[in-house]
């Protein structure tokens, strides 16, 4: 007889579900934050210079953008009611949108640009929350083959990214210099030693570390710009409907629904790859959750001046890194990114960070992810010739805007949305060509001999 059967029960708690120490807490969220930043505050430069604002607009857009992602965040990694998937993911403003946005920055009075993007946006955010239920029935049709192939082109899309952060993202001197991959070869260097020389705690947060010191190197280089700090305020709110009240206009809110569907897709293809490398699987009703709690974000986001919302992959690098799998870590970072929205000091210390040694980092983040892809392919049966043509053309495909970033210039900007995103494209052929191979005319399968309840460990059936 049990006489108190209450550590039994916490020991069997998911590691996903554990807390950790209130300091392990802050700086492992912290270390997700760094490794997101860039990613958060990109997209509004870019439709903030394309709708004409000013410096100072600039800067509350981008306090917009992290204090909405802080919100996205808490809502996939805390939830409530069947919204969010309680796992260690981080949401923010997604890359996805920035071509249709800056589209309708192109064909609408400045005046209107914003109103009428954020219009856009709560519509589709809204849809996306009802279709979210159905769209996670797709699930079946994600065997190993389909996952891995979309997980290792994850990867492989945002190490571009890495190599952009590690030549200083000017476009008017798009090669590295000297200096910068100096950097970023310290910084990436510097992160490996930590991985292979320390234990414990100090060995988790080796990238943080690594982001720490290959600034402070950077700072006799010249590439570590304080220049920010001078600049921002200590306590700035993102004033609800700052820049006008919503208007919708259907094109916009037509582009932006095409948006939210590439959202749904990539946040999809995300969770699949976070439940494998946190090792709790996600199922239908956690991928449901998921995409509601990426919808929700998205249309309360513009409320406060932000943007459509979804999964971050980088930060899945990290937590295939660090094996810290506890979801509280990364609702630490969405706090910690709510305070950098209301606190513009605090935003501007994580952008000291320079993008060659964020481009160092960079590379162990987003090489893992592709790495977990490829360990997922593993799992699939390769020596069947049509899983093996599956998984061929989807990577193909998926790479063709990766290396020929111009290669569909010539198609309508609308199809650009999907077609420019390697990671939608090749998800999509993988998922229809596993339908056509191992599910269109096939008969039912036979009957599974049941498991010996002993040994509940069998082969998966094939697909």
């Amino acid at each position: 007889m049990v006489a108190n059967p209450a550590p039994a029960i916490a020991e069997r708690k998911h590691p996903v579900d554990q807390t950790l120490p209130p300091l392990k807490l802050v700086t492992s969220g912290l270390q997700h934050v760094a490794a997101m930043y860039a990613g958060v505050v990109a997209p509004p430069l870019v439709v903030g210079k394309a709708c004409g604002l000013s410096g100072a607009q600039l800067t509350f857009l981008v306090g917009a953008s992290l204090f909405t992602a802080g919100i996205a965040t808490l809502l996939q990694t805390l939830g409530f009611w069947k919204v969010g998937a309680r796992l260690p993911f981080v949401n923010g403003v997604s890359f996805a949108g920035v071509a249709p946005l800056v589209a309708i920055a192109n064909t609408t009075p400045h005046r209107d640009s914003l109103p009428v993007m954020f219009g856009a946006v709560m519509v589709a955010g809204v849809l996306g929350f009802f279709v979210a239920p159905y769209f996670s029935r797709l699930v079946r049709f994600f065997p190993p083959v389909v996952t891995g192939s979309v997980i290792t082109l994850i990867g492989v899309s945002l190490l571009p990214v890495a190599i952009g952060w590690a030549a200083g993202n000017d476009p008017a001197h798009p090669a590295a210099s000297v200096s910068d991959i100096a950097l970023a070869v310290i910084t990436l260097a510097i992160v490996l030693v930590l991985r292979r020389t320390l234990t414990g705690f100090l060995r988790q947060i080796a990238v943080l570390i690594g982001l720490v010191a290959g600034t402070l190197i950077a700072i006799p280089f010249g590439a570590t710009d304080f220049s920010p700090l001078g600049r921002a305020g200590l306590i700035g709110f993102p004033t609800p409907f700052h820049f006008g009240a919503p208007q919708f206009q259907l094109p916009a809110i037509v582009s932006m629904c095409v948006v939210m569907l590439v959202c749904l897709t990539e946040s999809t293809a995300d969770i699949l790859a976070l439940g494998k490398v946190v090792e709790k699987p996600a199922d239908e009703a956690v991928l449901a959750a998921g995409l509601r709690a990426d919808t929700l974000g998205s249309a309360i986001s513009p409320l406060f001046n932000g943007f459509a919302n979804s999964a971050f992959a980088q930060n899945i690098g990290l937590v295939a890194i660090t094996r810290v799998r506890s979801r509280f870590v990364v609702a630490a970072g969405g706090l910690i990114l709510l305070l950098m929205g209301l606190c513009p000091v605090l935003a501007s210390l994580i952008a000291l960070v320079p993008g060659p040694v964020l481009g160092g980092a960079g590379v162990v983040l987003f090489g893992t992810v592709a790495a977990s892809g490829v360990k997922t392919l593993a799992e699939a049966d390769l020596d069947n010739g049509d899983n093996l043509l599956i998984m061929a053309v989807a990577l193909g495909i998926g790479i063709i805007p990766i290396v020929a970033p111009d290669f569909y210039d010539g198609v309508d900007p609308h199809l650009r949305i999907v077609l420019n995103s390697g990671v939608s494209m090749g998800c999509l052929v993988a998922v229809v060509l596993n339908v056509v191979f191992h599910h269109l005319g096939r008969t039912p399968a036979q009957p599974v001999e049941p498991v010996d309840p002993v040994d509940p460990v069998s082969e998966p059936v094939p697909s």
